[in-house]
C-alpha cells in the first residue's frame, strides 16, 4: 500500500468543482484534481429518494493531507453535507506516485 489516496467528491456544477480544484491544487493540498461532468446521482435525502445531475471531482494527494483537504473542500462546497471520501491507492506507477508526494505539503 502507498501513502497516496484518491479523494472523491461530488459537486452540483462544474464552476464550484473548478473553483475548488484551483484552490486545493494552488494550496498544495492535492497534486492534481480531475473533474468529470454529467453524472446522474440517486440518493436518500430528507426522508425520500432524490436525484441530481452532478460533477465528480477526484483529487490525488497523500493520506496525511486528508484532514486539511477535507476542511478546505467543506469551506468551499455549496452542499450542507458533501460527499467527501478518501480511497487508498494500493498500487501505481512509481514515478507518478512520487510526483504526488513531491507536489503536496
Amino acid at each position: 500500500m502507498t501513502d497516496t489516496i484518491f479523494v472523491y467528491v461530488t459537486f452540483p456544477d462544474a464552476a464550484s468543482a473548478q473553483q475548488t480544484a484551483q484552490t486545493v491544487v494552488s494550496e498544495r493540498l492535492a497534486a492534481c484534481a480531475n473533474i468529470l461532468p454529467g453524472i446522474q446521482s440517486f440518493y436518500w435525502w430528507e426522508g425520500k429518494v432524490d436525484s441530481a445531475t452532478e460533477v465528480v471531482f477526484i483529487a490525488k494527494t497523500r493520506r496525511e493531507c486528508f484532514e486539511r483537504l477535507e476542511a478546505r473542500i467543506q469551506s468551499l462546497h455549496p452542499y450542507k453535507c458533501p460527499c467527501i471520501i478518501a480511497l487508498p491507492i494500493e498500487l501505481g506507477y512509481a514515478p507518478y506516485l512520487n510526483w504526488i508526494e513531491q507536489e503536496t505539503r
